[in-house]
């Protein structure tokens, strides 16, 4: 695994003396004061605030260097999609800080695991929007650090996080066997023509929020709104689904086959139709999700970057998602 970056900072009186400062000054033009002492919560990835003010809570995060793009992500998206994403109070992007209003309720509070997926088609349409527009700005968004995850770029990835054995926890009871070691190795060449045929579909690449579900999206009267995009990349746009339509059915104690997801699938998929086959897409759909489990096991593998004790908690996801390629493999 890439060596740890220490954790320490997160914890230390002169950096929490730091950021309160910011926090203190972003406020200030706004009016508000902070009214009370933060609420922490500390993962290996990222550093959550509540900080009560004068005029409501607000929300400081910092993140560690796995994921620090996601300040810069936050501002540029909500200048892009203003009503789409919370409106940033303050960013300082190099050092990964950001502080947000309060969202209200998310979907998750509001529905409480509602089995009614009519409110999950508006959400995936108006995300599909989202992305739709953002095509245009990829560049942007990897120059911001965005990691790129493009069909394209994917093998060569793959390939990298094939050689990082320490992260696949090879021969561990947590890690890959070596037997699935040797199966993924021999899975490189198919996974490239996968890749291949998508960078060639002619639907573009975009932000891939690639950990869209119920807790990462706010109820508000205008739509909805989509936060936490630590584990965000520029991708093939169709990877959403793989978390999104496994989240809904496990909420909503749906089986994976169930004719309800179909339907989201194809809810998310009508913005993208523009004269394209129906069926031409879901079979993307199919082939992105597929290619997508090597993001996640690459974002989790970003956001353990740290010496946090608690990595060693979440450590299994980099070789796990690796794994389900082997499981799953698209016709």
């Amino acid at each position: 695994m890439t060596a740890a970056v220490p954790h320490t900072e997160l914890t230390d009186p002169r950096w929490r003396d730091a950021a309160l400062n910011w926090v203190t000054e972003a406020l200030a033009p706004t009016g508000r004061r902070v009214a009370g002492p933060v609420e922490p919560r500390v993962r290996p990835w990222s550093l959550v605030w509540r900080v009560p003010t004068d005029a409501g809570d607000v929300w400081f995060k910092a993140n560690t260097p796995g994921t620090r793009y996601e300040a810069a992500l936050l501002a540029a998206l909500a200048r892009l999609h203003p009503g789409r994403v919370l409106d940033p109070i303050a960013v300082d992007a190099a050092r990964g800080w950001s502080l947000l209003p309060d969202g209200g309720a998310t979907l998750r509070e509001a529905t409480g695991g509602d089995a009614d997926l009519g409110r999950w088609e508006r959400v995936l349409s108006e995300y599909a929007e989202l992305q739709r527009t953002t095509t245009a700005h990829v560049e942007e968004l990897l120059a911001l650090g965005v990691p790129d995850h493009r069909p394209e770029a994917l093998p060569a990835l793959f390939a990298e996080l094939l050689d990082d054995r320490p992260a696949l926890l090879l021969g561990t009871p947590d890690g890959l066997t070596v037997e699935a070691y040797d199966r993924l190795r021999a899975l490189l060449p198919t996974y490239a023509d996968r890749c291949r045929w998508l960078a060639e579909s002619g639907i573009l690449p975009s932000i891939q929020h690639d950990d869209l579900h119920d807790g990462n999206v706010f109820v508000a009267a205008t739509g909805h709104r989509f936060f936490d995009w630590g584990d965000a990349s520029v991708a093939h746009p169709f990877g959403t689904l793989l978390v999104t339509l496994r989240s809904v059915a496990h909420v909503t104690g749906r089986d994976a086959t169930d004719p309800a997801l179909d339907r989201l699938r194809d809810a998310y998929l009508e913005p993208w139709t523009d004269g394209r086959d129906r069926a031409a897409l879901r079979q993307l759909a199919e082939v992105a999700a597929w290619v997508t489990m090597v993001s996640r096991s690459l974002s989790w593998r970003r956001a353990l970057t740290t010496s946090n004790p608690a990595r060693a908690e979440y450590a299994a996801a980099v070789p796990g998602w690796l794994e389900e390629l082997l499981d799953i493999e698209p016709s």
